[in-house]
């Protein structure tokens, strides 16, 4: 990590009013691959972790049992809560969290992401992907800022100073050492896109209903 997580709360906290108006149209291509390969049951409970001002969260609630959110701004979160009052949603709850801790030890179903996990190092989003393996969802759904090719210094999606993206492959690799197995890849930019990953008793019992 480049910065330290206080300081990442920081800066998100000084931009977390203006934040839903600042994002890319990849960006929000991005939140909805992850809100359509999220596709929570009735009786599903979600957890969105670095929620920021609940986009996914918001998007999900009326279709899941329930959804928590968890980031490490408070500015973020207040903004979410805000929004989830507003829209009369009450099967939301927001909390502090981080990806290595969620702070939520509750049953959990999905997991999502959208453009937060890349501000990890690599060992450190290995971390955060056991951690979440170990909760024990039947899926994971991360958008993201990641590399399909050789990566561009000069593309606006990220920010070397603050950013640390990884190739697809090493997500890849991650996921599956955590007992994943990847579904879906959707590229939405050569340095964005979408990664489903489920685990791999899951995957395999699908496979066999087939």
């Amino acid at each position: 990590m480049k910065r330290t997580l206080e300081e990442h709360a920081a800066r998100f906290d000084e931009k977390a009013g203006e934040y839903d108006d600042s994002k890319s149209d990849e960006y929000h291509a991005c939140a909805n691959l992850v809100v359509e390969h999220a596709s929570p049951g009735e009786d599903d409970v979600v957890l969105d972790l670095a929620t920021g001002t609940g986009a996914i969260a918001l998007a999900l609630a009326p279709d899941a049992k329930r959804v928590v959110g968890r980031d490490i701004s408070e500015g973020m979160l207040e903004e979410a809560e805000q929004k989830a009052a507003d829209e009369g949603l009450e099967n939301l709850s927001f909390g502090h969290g981080s990806f290595r801790e969620p702070n939520y030890d509750g049953p959990v179903d999905v997991v999502t992401s959208n453009f937060a996990l890349h501000h990890l190092s690599d060992e450190e989003k290995r971390e955060a992907i056991a951690v979440i393996a170990d909760l024990e969802p039947r899926k994971f759904v991360l958008g993201d800022v990641m590399f399909f090719g050789e990566p561009d210094p000069d593309e606006p999606f990220y920010s070397p100073d603050v950013d640390d993206p990884a190739t697809v492959g090493v997500l890849a690799d991650a996921f599956t050492d955590a007992g994943f197995s990847l579904t879906a890849v959707e590229r939405v930019h050569d340095q964005v896109g979408v990664l489903v990953a489920e685990r791999s008793s899951t995957a395999g019992d699908a496979v066999g209903e087939e």
